[in-house]
């Protein structure tokens, strides 16, 4: 590990000041906020992300930790902890896939440690990325080529990518804040704005090593889940080679308004098949107004795949993605508000 020069803020207008320079997790970013750690320690150890200042902001959690929920939906502080809010008894209760998709994402002890702003902004799992040892990198260097193209693909993206990357991205939750139309509340040199969280992370276009639209200096206060009649009848299913402490092949959170067996309105959020958060809004329409069952929901899942692109090792993707929507769609039936609280 590099040496670094290790700052602290101790409210969102100092962190915001201090990190004018900062890149948001960028790779070659000079300065960089420190939260829960969990990846950011891992990726300097590695050498991938190189800052010759850290910020501290873990004081802020005293203002902006909290969870909150209403009759208009949950306010959860950035830098709550995933564990706290995976065990939230109104998380359990009125937004299952949202509290699945914390449980099973990585493993007791990182969620005990990882804040949700920073969870939302990990980092690509993708080996040439991780491994400075290769060049062709265009996260890590940008123009440098990627190598994952023609290397060792297998559980990379295939919606929304290009010829410049095609690392999935590997978060859970953001696949359920994705399908709930969240909102973000951030806090910059600025001042202070909310936009949705479909707006955060940027597509690839080119510039992979671009991951997000925050600002300089602009940190994640808050998220902002409305309520509504989907809430509870909501999933998170999750595919991945082993049992625990890995990162999805293939993860979809389903919300659904139903009327009967009709479905008034579906939302779909995809994960481990995609570069960024991915919204399935084609197969939304396709379930709108429609009898919800098994001819229905496997058409749904052929059109969310529509213009998937493989590279070899990952042809097995678009298949395993719809089958895993499926799923997901006939899970999220069958619930109703008595049945929703559901551990892992």
């Amino acid at each position: 590990m590099r040496p670094f020069v290790l700052d602290r803020a101790d409210s969102a207008a100092s962190a915001s000041s201090l990190g004018r320079q900062s890149g948001q997790g960028q790779t070659d970013a000079t300065a960089q906020f420190l939260a829960g750690g969990t990846t950011q320690y891992d990726l300097m150890k590695l050498d991938v992300l190189r800052p010759q200042r850290l910020i501290d902001i873990t004081a802020l959690r005293k203002d902006h930790g909290g969870i909150d929920a209403g009759s208009d939906g949950l306010r959860l502080g950035a830098f709550a902890k995933m564990a706290a809010v995976a065990a939230h008894p109104a998380v359990l209760s009125d937004y299952p896939a949202i509290a699945e998709s914390l449980q099973l994402a990585a493993s007791s002890q990182l969620r005990n440690m990882a804040t949700l702003g920073g969870n939302v902004l990990q980092r690509t799992r993708c080996t040439y990325y991780r491994d400075t040892s290769w060049a062709a990198c265009n996260k890590r260097v940008p123009g440098s080529g990627c190598a994952a193209l023609t290397g060792v693909n297998r559980n990379h993206a295939v919606l929304g990518v290009d010829g410049s990357c095609i690392a999935q991205y590997p978060g859970d939750w953001a696949v359920a804040l994705i399908a709930f139309d969240a909102t973000v509340d951030l806090a910059g040199p600025d001042g202070r704005r909310t936009v949705p969280f479909a707006a955060i992370h940027r597509p690839v276009s080119g510039q992979p090593h671009l991951e997000t639209t925050l600002q300089p200096g602009e940190i994640i206060t808050a998220f902002r889940v409305p309520a509504g009649p989907w809430t509870r009848r909501s999933a998170y299913v999750k595919v991945r080679d082993r049992a625990s402490y890995e990162f999805a092949i293939a993860s979809v959170a389903v919300a659904l308004d139903m009327d009967g067996d009709v479905v008034r309105q579906a939302r779909i959020g995809l994960g481990g098949m995609a570069y960024r958060p991915w919204r399935a809004t084609a197969a939304e329409a396709v379930l709108a107004g429609k009898r919800l069952d098994a001819a229905a929901a496997e058409a749904a899942a052929s059109v969310a795949l529509d213009g998937a692109v493989t590279h070899g090792q990952n042809d097995y993707k678009p298949e395993l993605g719809r089958r895993t929507i499926v799923r997901a769609l006939m899970t999220a039936q069958t619930m109703t508000p008595a049945t929703s609280t559901r551990g892992i």
